[in-house]
């Protein structure tokens, strides 16, 4: 039976989980298809990616990614606070953004509105968490 290689596009059934069980993402959700990915390209975090090589078709799998190996750990220094005149309007806790640099496109989630300021978290919102994938593979193309 032929295994999962590096370069090898799959198709996936995932549910995503943090620790105390709550699913953050799933392809077993109705009207969602499997997930396809070719794989060795990066587009996969490293450890979901891990977890796939050497699954045959029909098997499953529950794999547990740390940080590292996923969206890294939380870094304080990617928290910055800014002036409000600097916003492109009303912002509001939750909401997200996205500044263009000079290194590309970088994606804040708003923290905290204070009166003259707004404090944007620049982290991943899944940095810092370890997750738990239950994986099924469908086809190895």
């Amino acid at each position: 039976m032929r295994k999962v290689q590096n370069g090898d596009t799959v198709k996936v059934n995932y549910t995503g989980k943090l620790e105390d069980g709550t699913i953050f993402d799933s392809s077993m959700v109705e009207g969602r298809d499997p997930l396809t990915a070719k794989l060795g390209e990066g587009m996969l975090i490293k450890g979901f990616e891990s977890g796939l090589m050497d699954m045959t078709i029909g098997e499953t799998k529950t794999v547990e990614i740390d940080p590292s190996n996923a969206y890294g750990e939380y870094q304080e220094e990617a928290i910055q606070e800014v002036n409000k005149s600097e916003m492109p309007g009303e912002v509001e806790v939750g909401m997200a953004l996205q500044a263009n640099t000079e290194y590309g496109p970088i994606n804040f989630v708003v923290k905290e509105v204070k009166e003259e300021t707004v404090v944007l978290d620049a982290n991943h919102p899944l940095a810092g968490q370890k997750l738990i994938f239950d994986l099924e593979l469908v086809e190895i193309q």
